[in-house]
């Protein structure tokens, strides 16, 4: 898939002028460095079996994209907050809040704390959203 690239923060996008908020990218390293290194860890086990993707990785947090945006993983200070867009909605334990997106997706906010939150079904909704 061909990608644009934004002059002013040289950060990847699906589509030419796509509507962004303008920030420096960084590494998904830079991302995770003032956090628990547990955090990186989940991240990897979040991504390690997916297809290809693209990591935007901001102050922030990491937009995982494969053709659009299908997950963002975002470090907070307790949690590290998993939200993922799937075309229904699902129930998990670890779920905070869901929020319907256009299209009649839904976004599903995970709250994960260990490398043991990430099970088969978190692995399982991670490759349903990135195969969308």
């Amino acid at each position: 898939m061909t990608r644009w690239t934004c002059p002013q923060c040289d950060r990847e996008f699906g589509r030419t002028r796509q509507s962004h908020v303008c920030v420096p990218g960084c590494t998904v390293e830079e991302t995770f460095a003032p956090y628990p290194p547990v955090y990186r860890e989940i991240y990897d086990r979040l991504v390690e079996d997916l297809g290809p993707i693209h990591e935007d990785a901001v102050r922030v947090g990491v937009f995982l994209k494969s053709g659009r945006t299908f997950a963002e993983i975002r470090p907070k200070a307790r949690s590290l907050t998993l939200a993922l867009v799937l075309s229904r909605r699902v129930e998990h334990p670890l779920i905070a809040r869901a929020l319907p997106a256009p299209g009649g997706s839904v976004w599903h906010f995970f709250k994960l704390t260990r490398v043991a939150d990430v099970d088969e079904r978190i692995i399982d909704f991670m490759a349903e959203a990135h195969d969308g």
